[in-house]
C-alpha cells in the first residue's frame, strides 16, 4: 500500500494523462462515425450519371422515343404536380438535354457529364506577407536559420546523447568499467559485485543529471555507514572509493537489510538507485558472458568463472525482494518478519522454503500462522498462491542428424529446455506430490536425467497439417493378408514337387480341368496377397516418411518461434520493497560445475506466461567420453526458486569421414596445439577424471 501511494504521488500527471488519452480516443471514434455517416449520405446517383437509365429507354433510342419518355416522366415529377420531386425533375431535365443537345451529348459521351469536363485545382494557402517582395530577405533568413542552424543542432544533440548508451540504455562508460573489473577479477564474490554495481556512472552527478546531491548527505551517509557492517568503505580503488559510489553502496546495503531511511532525502535516492539496478545487473551478465566468449577465442587470457556470472544473477532477486541471500525465503511473504520465523520450526518438521509451506494442508498452514488475523492470512495465501511453480524439463539431441540421440565428438548439441509455469496454489494441500517433481529446501532440483537424454518435455501442441494426414484404415486386414501370403507358398511348393499319383491318371478330363482351375485360382490369390503386402509395406514407408517430415516441420516451427522477438510481459511480481512494478523473468544456461565454466549464453526468458521452449546450443568436446553437464534455471525476481538438472552426455567418436569440426578451429598458429588441449581439459571434465580426482 505504501508503494502504491508513493507511485501515485511520484507521478501526479499519470491520472490526467490517462483521462486525456481516453478523451482523445473517444473523440477520434466520434469523428470516424461522423465521417462514415457523411459518406453514407453521398449522392452516388449524380456521381454515376446515365441519361438512358434516368429516362428509362434503351440505348440507341430515337429522338421521338426520347421526347415521349421525357413528357411522360415530366408530368409525374414536375414540382407543380402532387407527385412532383424537384431533385428528380432536375436530373430528368439534365438527362433530356444530354440526349437532345448535340454539344451536351458529346460532353456526356466523352467526359460522362453534359456540362463538360470537371476542373480540379490544387493549391497551398500561404500568408500574403511570405510572397511579398519586400519580405523576401526575412523569409530566406528564417529558412536558413531553421534548416542550417536549428535542425543540425537538434540532430547533433540527439546523436551525441544516443551514442553514450548501449541498446539497453546503459552508459557505455559503465559497460567499459564492468569489462575492466570482471576481467581483472575472474572469480568475484557477491559483495564485490555489489561494489561494482554501486560504482555505475548512472549514480554519478557528472554523468547523470537526474542524480540529486544534498548538503545533508555529509551527515546522513556516514551515520548510515555506521549501521552497516562489511561495507568496505575504506577501499582506495577508484571509482569504488568515490563519494557517489560509497553512497550508492550504502543505500543498496540498507535496502537489502531493510533499514528504513529518511523519507525526504535518502529514501528518494534509494528508490531511484534500486529501480536502475535490474537493468545494470543484466548488463553485468552480458559483460561476463562476452568475456567468456573472448577467452574461448583466445583473445584474452583470464576466463571468468561460473561463480562470477551466477553471483550477478543472484543479486537481481535480492534487489527486487530487498533481502540478503542468506536470509529465509519466507521473508518474501507479507507480514512475515524475523520474529515470525520461529513458528515455521517445530520438532516434527522445519519449514525452510516457500514450496514446503505451500505443500502443507490447510490446517497445518493456518496453525503455523495462527497469530495472524483472517485478513492477514488470506493476504499471505493470495501472495503465495500467485508465486511461480515452474516445471523444468530438459532433453538434448543433435538436430539435422540421422541419429539425433547419438552425440559425436565436435557435434553441435541442442538442449531443449521446456518451462511450464503454474501458480504455487497448485501445491496447496497436496501431500502426495512426487519428490522428483518438487523443489528441495535449497531451491535446487537435483533430478538427474538419463544418459540417453529421454527426459521428454511436454512440447506445445501443434496441429498436424492437412497435407500430412493420410488414411490408415485396413491395418488389420492387411495383417491378415500378410499371414495368408506366408501360409500359401508351402502347399503350392508341395504340389509342384510331389509326383502325380497313379489314381490321378484315371480321372476324367473334366476333373483334371477343375483341378487346374483351382490351382490357377490359388496362384492368382497368392499374387493378389503379395501385391497387397507390397502395398502395405509401401504405405508404411510413406507413413514413416510423413512422420519424419512432420517431426522436422515441428522442430523448424520451434526454431522459428525461438528466434522471434519476445515480449517483456509475463506475470507481476510481489515486491513491496522494489519501487517500480516488476515482471517475472528467468535465466537458463548450461555449465560444467567441475571445471567451473559456462557452455552457453544465458538465455533471458521474458515471456513465460504458461509455457516456453528454449533451445540452448553448444559444441560437444573433441574427445569421446561421458560428460556431466548442468542445465540451470534462475529467477531474477524471487529467492529460492532456482533449479538445476544434470545431463550425462555420452560423446562417441566421430565418423572417419569427419576429421575436424569447424566449430573447434581457431585462427592461432600450429604451435599452440598443446594450449588447445589444456583449454579443453579446463572446459570439460569427464566422469573418469572425476573418479581419478576422488581417488
Amino acid at each position: 500500500m505504501k508503494k502504491r501511494e508513493f507511485q501515485k504521488h511520484a507521478e501526479p500527471w499519470k491520472g490526467p494523462k490517462n483521462i486525456l488519452i481516453k478523451l482523445i480516443i473517444i473523440a477520434g471514434w466520434l469523428i470516424l462515425l461522423f465521417l462514415a455517416y457523411k459518406v453514407s449520405q453521398f449522392d452516388y446517383e449524380m456521381a454515376n450519371f446515365d441519361p438512358y437509365e434516368i429516362l428509362g429507354i434503351p440505348l440507341g433510342a430515337s429522338q421521338g422515343e426520347i421526347k415521349k419518355a421525357y413528357r411522360r416522366l415530366s408530368l409525374i415529377l414536375h414540382p407543380d404536380k402532387d407527385t412532383g420531386n424537384e431533385k428528380e425533375f432536375m436530373k430528368l431535365s439534365k438527362a433530356y438535354q444530354a440526349l437532345t443537345d448535340d454539344e451536351a451529348r458529346r460532353n456526356w459521351e466523352k467526359y460522362g457529364n453534359p456540362d463538360g469536363p470537371g476542373v480540379m485545382r490544387f493549391g497551398i494557402a500561404l500568408p500574403s506577407w511570405i510572397v511579398e517582395k519586400e519580405n523576401s530577405v526575412w523569409v530566406l533568413g528564417l529558412y536558413a536559420l531553421v534548416f542550417m542552424v536549428v535542425l543540425p543542432v537538434v540532430v547533433g544533440t540527439w546523436w551525441y546523447r544516443s551514442i553514450k548508451f548501449t541498446g539497453d540504455q546503459v552508459l557505455l562508460d559503465t559497460t567499459q568499467m564492468y569489462y575492466f573489473f570482471f576481467h581483472k577479477t575472474p572469480s568475484m564474490v557477491l559483495k564485490r559485485v555489489i561494489m561494482i554495481l554501486a560504482a555505475s556512472l548512472e549514480f554519478n552527478k557528472k554523468h547523470n543529471s537526474e542524480i540529486v546531491e544534498r548538503h545533508s548527505d555529509n551527515e546522513e551517509v556516514p551515520q548510515l555507514i555506521k549501521k552497516l557492517p562489511n561495507l568496505n568503505e575504506k577501499n582506495k580503488e577508484p571509482p569504488l572509493c568515490y563519494t557517489y559510489s560509497i553512497k550508492a553502496r550504502a543505500i543498496i546495503h540498507a535496502h537489502l537489510s531493510r533499514i528504513p531511511l529518511n523519507p525526504n532525502t535518502l529514501e528518494h535516492d534509494r528508490r531511484y538507485i534500486i529501480a536502475k539496478c535490474p537493468y545494470l545487473i543484466q548488463e553485468q551478465v552480458n559483460c561476463v558472458n562476452q568475456l567468456i566468449l573472448l577467452a574461448y577465442n583466445r583473445r584474452i587470457q583470464r576466463l571468468p568463472t561460473i561463480e562470477t556470472i551466477e553471483n550477478c544473477m543472484k543479486l537481481c532477486p535480492m534487489i527486487v525482494q530487498g533481502l540478503w541471500e542468506f536470509k529465509s525465503p519466507l521473508l518474501q511473504l507479507p507480514y512475515i518478519n524475523e520474529d515470525n520465523l520461529k513458528y515455521f520450526m517445530n520438532k516434527k518438521k522445519t519449514i525452510k522454503s516457500l514450496q514446503q509451506y505451500a505443500q502443507l494442508n490447510g490446517e497445518e498452514r493456518r496453525n503455523i500462522l495462527r497469530n495472524f488475523s483472517i485478513e492477514e492470512y488470506d493476504n499471505v495465501m493470495k501472495v503465495l498462491g500467485n508465486m511461480p511453480y515452474v516445471d523444468f524439463q530438459v532433453k538434448y539431441e543433435v538436430m539435422d542428424d540421422e541419429n539425433p540421440t547419438d552425440v559425436t565428438a565436435g557435434a553441435i548439441v541442442t538442449v531443449i529446455v521446456t518451462l511450464i509455469r503454474k501458480n504455487m496454489s497448485t501445491l496447496f494441500g497436496d501431500d502426495t506430490v512426487k519428490e522428483n517433481s518438487l523443489i528441495t529446501e535449497n531451491g535446487i532440483d537435483g533430478d538427474v536425467s538419463k544418459e540417453s537424454g529421454d527426459v521428454e518435455p511436454e512440447a506445445p501442441v501443434i496441429k498436424r497439417p492437412a497435407w500430412l494426414k493420410q488414411k490408415r484404415g485396413g491395418g488389420k486386414k492387411s495383417k491378415k493378408t500378410g499371414k495368408q501370403t506366408k501360409a500359401l507358398p508351402g502347399p503350392k511348393s508341395k504340389m509342384e514337387e510331389s509326383p502325380v499319383p497313379s489314381s490321378d491318371k484315371k480321372k476324367p478330363k473334366e476333373e483334371k480341368s477343375r483341378d487346374e482351375e483351382s490351382e490357377e485360382s490359388d496362384v492368382s490369390d497368392a499374387e493378389t496377397n503379395d501385391k497387397s503386402s507390397e502395398e502395405e509395406s509401401v504405405q508404411k514407408s510413406n507413413n514413416e516418411d510423413d512422420d519424419q517430415e512432420w517431426e522436422k516441420f515441428r522442430k523448424l516451427h520451434e526454431r522459428e518461434k525461438s528466434l522471434e522477438g519476445k515480449s517483456k510481459s509475463s506475470h507481476p511480481v510481489h515486491c513491496p520493497y522494489f519501487p517500480n512494478d516488476k515482471q517475472e523473468y528467468w535465466w537458463t544456461y548450461i555449465c560444467d560445475r567441475k571445471s567451473k565454466t559456462l557452455l552457453t549464453v544465458p538465455h533471458h526468458v521474458t515471456s513465460l506466461v504458461e509455457q516456453e521452449v528454449v533451445h540452448l546450443k553448444f559444441t560437444a568436446p573433441n574427445w569421446p567420453g561421458v560428460y556431466t553437464l548442468t542445465v540451470c534455471l534462475r529467477s531474477d525476481s524471487y529467492i529460492g526458486f532456482d533449479q538445476q538438472k544434470d545431463i550425462k552426455l555420452d560423446v562417441k567418436e566421430a565418423p572417419a569421414e569427419i576429421t575436424e569440426h569447424p566449430q573447434w578451429e581457431f585462427e592461432d598458429s600450429e604451435e599452440e596445439g598443446p594450449a588447445k588441449e589444456d583449454a579443453h581439459e579446463s572446459e570439460y571434465t569427464t566422469d573418469e577424471d572425476l573418479s581419478e580426482d576422488d581417488d
